[in-house]
């Protein structure tokens, strides 16, 4: 009797919440499709420390396709100003070559999503992800697992900034 009595509260409790839940990419507040909202972004270049400026490029690549890969031209009415930096990290050095094993790549992307003129900023945040690699005694073996690492950091990225985004054009009016 217990168990039935707290199954039909818990029941009853998640038919209340039901209504505080909306999905992701369904019908906005705004009646346009997620789709052509995320469209309507212009994603500027993002703003690096030199030397870091790879990284960049392939964070804003992977944002315009993921936002627009259509290929064609949609209107904008939004634009995404992004300014990062990237560290590396080298946690495993080898006791007898003295040498690095692996390297973690760390990337930071801080984010504002205004309207085109540039008069109000709609959503701001910050975006943080990580990258591991093995490094190798062979030199250009190594510089390719760090730069594989990098694209893999930057999709991860421009995953995370794609998903707040949409989470605040949802529910804009």
């Amino acid at each position: 009797m217990k168990q039935a009595l707290r199954l039909g509260l818990v029941g009853a409790l998640s038919l209340n919440l039901s209504a505080c839940f909306r999905p992701l990419y369904g019908p906005t507040a705004s009646g346009e499709s997620m789709v052509a909202l995320l469209a309507a972004v212009q994603v500027d270049d993002v703003s690096m420390a030199q030397g870091q400026e790879r990284i960049g490029h392939y964070l804003r690549s992977e944002l315009i396709f993921n936002l627009d890969g259509s290929g064609a031209p949609s209107p904008k009415r939004y634009r995404l100003r992004m300014q990062g930096s990237e560290t590396v990290q080298t946690p495993i050095v080898s006791s007898t070559t003295g040498r690095a094993e692996a390297g973690t790549i760390i990337g930071t992307v801080k984010y504002s999503l205004e309207t085109l003129d540039g008069i109000k900023i709609i959503s701001e945040g910050v975006a943080t992800s990580t990258a591991t690699y093995d490094r190798s005694v062979q030199r250009f073996a190594s510089l390719r697992a760090a730069r594989d690492a990098e694209i893999r950091l930057a999709k991860v990225l421009a995953e995370q900034i794609q998903t707040r985004l949409a989470s605040v054009l949802v529910t804009k009016p």
